[in-house]
């Protein structure tokens, strides 16, 4: 549920940027969305579709790249996937934290015409 509040955000700074370029419709969004960041690809999709009607984002495509965490090896700095039950680097079998992604959310680019 908390995914309605940040897709109406999402539509008012679309909606917004057209304006601001003298455009009528949106037709595509492109966010980043973190697996860390608690939010639901499919329910941002299921609330936009809702959402956007009668405003210039309505019809437009909304393009999710999910960021999977990573961890980096502690001994050799390799960053990889992070898997669960696991923290072992797969090159060296050091140990590893956090890289720090996976948290992302944000508007990477919005086309509009």
């Amino acid at each position: 549920m908390h995914e309605y509040p940040v897709t109406t955000e999402i539509i008012r700074i679309a909606s917004g940027a057209a304006e601001k370029q003298n455009a009528s419709k949106v037709t595509k969004i492109a966010l980043v969305v973190g697996d860390l960041s608690g939010y639901a690809s499919d329910s941002i999709q299921m609330y936009f579709d809702e959402i956007s009607r009668g405003t210039p984002c309505e019809g437009a495509s909304l393009e999710i790249k999910r960021i999977r965490p990573q961890l980096k090896c502690a001994e050799c700095g390799l960053l990889f996937d992070m898997t669960p039950l696991s923290f072992k680097c797969p090159a060296c079998g050091g140990g590893s934290r956090p890289a720090g992604n996976g948290s992302e959310f944000y508007i990477d680019y919005i086309e509009a015409e």
